[in-house]
């Protein structure tokens, strides 16, 4: 029996700047510049496989450089079904790195965005245990469609679901309570603060886990440098301390988390509609995840080296 998660949503490519020293406004300033393959979705599915899952991806992406970001995905082990658009470029998103590794993201969706339910393979969901989103799937209307059409499809199959809220500033354009009524019962959802501030209106973490957990199974709420706070219904929120790291470049730390406790939580379970709560280790997986995302922040890129 299959543990497959498909994941479907965003393949961005990532352009790093950090300044080296002050930076010089109206003039040159030196800097260390990268190029890498991003996207949230995509760069969880990346951790997940990985850290050792099986997994799918669907997306779109520029024609010019579509089998580029195929055989990244394929270097770490995704089978990635990427629909080539003969017009728009790939997404891009320049990434201005503060000295203490935190980021201010410029963002142009570009592909992403003519991502229809025509560009997914007909098997995405046949044989999967998981379906995962990201929040960028719900935050156009045509895009909107893809994911309820997914949704629909998991929940008729039976499949876990599982969400990364993805960005507080897209969660705060959508209706109040329209992502927790769309992902309602999912297995487990992965927000940040911000966006569980945005979700559920408070400012505590361990707050704001437990009132999740009205809507999710499992909450992994992410909280950097602080670690993460654990909760399920009917229990005290765990929080989880962050592994220590010297950060360079935050980038893809929430994704390194989350693929790492994916890949822990999916080890755990049974083949089919998802793993149990109560039988899997969730501490063990927090705990791995932080590990791993505490790795990233030590260099630049999201992606697995």
């Amino acid at each position: 029996m299959s543990r497959r998660v498909a994941v479907c949503g965003d393949v961005i490519n990532d352009v790093l700047v950090k300044p080296v020293g002050n930076v010089t406004p109206g003039s040159d300033t030196p800097s260390v510049i990268r190029a890498c393959p991003g996207g949230a979705a995509a760069n969880q599915a990346a951790w997940m496989a990985h850290l050792g899952a099986d997994v799918t991806f669907a997306g779109r992406v520029g024609a010019r450089d579509a089998d580029y970001h195929r055989a990244e995905l394929a270097r770490v082990g995704v089978r990635a079904h990427l629909a080539a658009d003969p017009e728009a470029d790939t997404g891009s998103i320049v990434i201005m790195v503060a000295p203490d590794g935190e980021r201010t993201m410029f963002t142009d969706r570009a592909a992403n965005l003519n991502l229809r339910t025509s560009d997914l393979p007909p098997g995405l969901l046949d044989d999967a245990a998981v379906l995962h989103l990201t929040g960028y799937t719900f935050c156009e209307p045509a895009l909107l469609e893809v994911a309820l059409s997914l949704l629909a499809g998991a929940r008729a199959r039976g499949l876990a679901v599982t969400v990364d809220p993805g960005s507080a500033a897209f969660l705060a354009r959508m209706a109040p309570g329209a992502f927790l009524a769309w992902t309602e019962g999912a297995a487990v959802c992965f927000p940040n603060r911000d966006e569980a501030a945005v979700l559920v209106g408070d400012a505590d973490p361990v707050t704001m886990a437990a009132r999740l957990t009205r809507h999710y199974a499992i909450v992994a709420l992410k909280l950097g440098a602080a670690g993460c706070v654990l909760a399920v219904p009917g229990e005290s929120p765990v929080s989880i301390p962050a592994h220590p790291a010297s950060a360079r470049d935050t980038t893809g730390a929430g994704d390194a988390f989350c693929g790492a406790f994916m890949s822990r939580w999916l080890a755990a379970g049974p083949a089919t509609n998802g793993p149990d709560p109560q039988t899997a280790d969730l501490p063990a997986a927090a705990r791995f995840a932080t590990q791993i995302a505490a790795s990233v922040v030590t260099r630049f890129g999201a992606r697995p080296l």
